[in-house]
């Protein structure tokens, strides 16, 4: 029995799928590398790799969410139970071609997911005269990373192996894949128009805000990855450098409820300009102070921005779409980010075999953030709503 939707309900069903598909099905990995590397399973080399061959899959489901013309909500269902199943299957074996495979998948179902839900359920909510609920669905992200990251640190805390996470992980979502779902109801889906390629004047500009995200998926992926890695070289007690995660989703919860009210005095692109700028500074600070003072503070530089900038990012493609041909762009965009994605890891990792330190690629993802922000100087002011 599906059950009638309201906005409230749409929203808080978006929280809860993205709080799965990205909480858990793309950061879960985040604060078990640490864990994972104690117990002798995986090095940073071996991490990067498994980030990068996650963002391979997470660019290959966006690159075909955009041509997704019907059925998104059997798609969505079978994302989860995929994510599920994929994040149980890295604690069944300690085969690394296993886990390259399980990684790929969550990374494949993890964009259709964003997808699916930054095209329909924003669009209902839009629709519906609630843009104002649209924050809590992106917060679901933030939240997913905090409630993720306190579980890692009981794990450490107790002394417990990182399979019994990735199971703990994966039957959450696994569960959730049903429940959530019906709980939403079929609306969103229902009122949604197929996508259509919209006028091409505004697609030959779309480059302006691809390249940007594109570069913020290069950027933020450094500490998305590797934060607890740079926290726990400062103190070595899981107990102070595990806290670093749970901060990081939750200045992304915060912020993005937050960025709900700057929405309505300021443009998508100013919004998203100013928060790139503060996450490279964040990306910055611990290249050129790696304490764990400093390491925290970047790190909540970070987390409070890139899902700002998320929710800039697809309230922006929607404007510029006229509501039509929404997933076209979004599904771009989630590319291009995964493209980022896939290099900045294994650059990361390389960068860290070489030196045994993070400080170059944080600065260059830095310098990346900033510069390829230009393009969408001459552009904020068409962005009045």
């Amino acid at each position: 029995m599906i059950c009638h939707t309201t906005p409230c309900r749409t929203a808080l069903a978006g929280f809860a799928i993205l709080a799965l598909s990205i909480g858990i099905g793309r950061f879960a990995f985040t604060p078990m590398l640490p864990v994972m590397q104690a117990e002798g399973l995986l090095d940073i080399g071996g991490g990067g790799t498994l980030a990068s061959i996650h963002f391979v899959g997470y660019a290959l489901g966006a690159l075909f969410a955009g041509r997704l013309a019907a059925m998104p909500r059997p798609i969505l269902i079978a994302s989860l139970a995929l994510i599920g199943l994929s994040t149980m299957a890295m604690g069944m074996t300690d085969n690394f071609a296993i886990w390259l495979v399980a990684r790929w998948i969550a990374g494949v179902c993890s964009a259709l997911a964003l997808v699916i839900v930054s095209t329909h359920l924003v669009r209902h909510l839009a629709e519906a005269g609630r843009s104002d609920l649209q924050g809590l669905v992106f917060a679901g992200v933030g939240g997913g990373i905090a409630c993720v990251g306190l579980a890692v640190l009981g794990l450490m805390a107790v002394g417990l192996p990182s399979d019994l996470g990735w199971w703990f992980f994966g039957l959450v979502t696994l569960i959730s894949a049903g429940a959530v779902p019906v709980v939403m109801g079929a609306e969103p889906f229902v009122s949604a128009a197929p996508a259509q390629v919209a006028g091409k004047a505004r697609f030959t500009r779309s480059w302006r805000i691809i390249l940007p995200y594109g570069a913020m998926g290069a950027g933020y992926v450094i500490p998305a990855i590797y934060l607890p890695v740079i926290a726990q070289q400062s103190v070595a007690s899981p107990l102070v450098f595990g806290w670093s995660w749970p901060l990081f989703g939750a200045a992304a919860v915060v912020s993005t409820l937050l960025s709900a009210r700057l929405h309505r005095r300021f443009s998508n692109r100013r919004i998203w300009m100013a928060s790139q700028c503060v996450m490279a500074i964040g990306l910055a600070l611990p290249a050129f102070w790696p304490n764990i003072a400093v390491v925290v503070t970047g790190g909540i530089c970070v987390g409070g921005t890139f899902m700002v900038v998320t929710m800039a990012g697809m309230r922006e493609a929607h404007r510029l779409s006229d509501g039509t041909g929404a997933q076209h762009l979004i599904a771009a965009m989630t590319a291009a980010f995964a493209l980022g994605q896939i290099i900045a890891p294994v650059l990361s990792g390389w960068a860290y075999a070489v030196s045994g330190s993070f400080t170059h690629p944080l600065l260059l993802g830095s310098a990346v953030l900033v510069l390829t922000l230009m393009p969408m100087l001459n552009r904020a002011a068409d962005n009045q709503e």
